[in-house]
């Protein structure tokens, strides 16, 4: 399987909702790697590599965030993996 890399920016109601601590624990259920932070314009942002299915995966699931999130947006763009992540974090 090819291993890919996403950067993915998130808008709506997605600070103060548990998102990222959220998107933390589905990335590691799906074996996904890399990191999320908050962005000062109150978006979030995720940089994350892993197999293809695992992306699409990850994705589907950043496009309803956690119970308390409304998610308006989600803006991807796909990039060469670089290996730089083992496991994935809260930044």
């Amino acid at each position: 399987m090819a291993k890919a890399r996403l950067q993915i920016k998130i808008s709506g109601r997605v600070q103060g909702v548990f998102f990222r601590k959220s998107a933390c624990d589905e990335a590691e259920r799906m074996g996904v790697c890399g990191y999320v932070r908050n962005l000062i314009n109150g978006d979030v942002e995720i940089v994350c590599e892993g197999e293809e299915v695992s992306l699409s995966q990850f994705l589907g699931w950043c496009r309803q965030g956690p119970p308390m999130a409304r998610v308006t947006k989600v803006d991807t763009k796909k990039l060469p993996a670089t290996g730089e992540y083992k496991h994935f974090f809260v930044e």
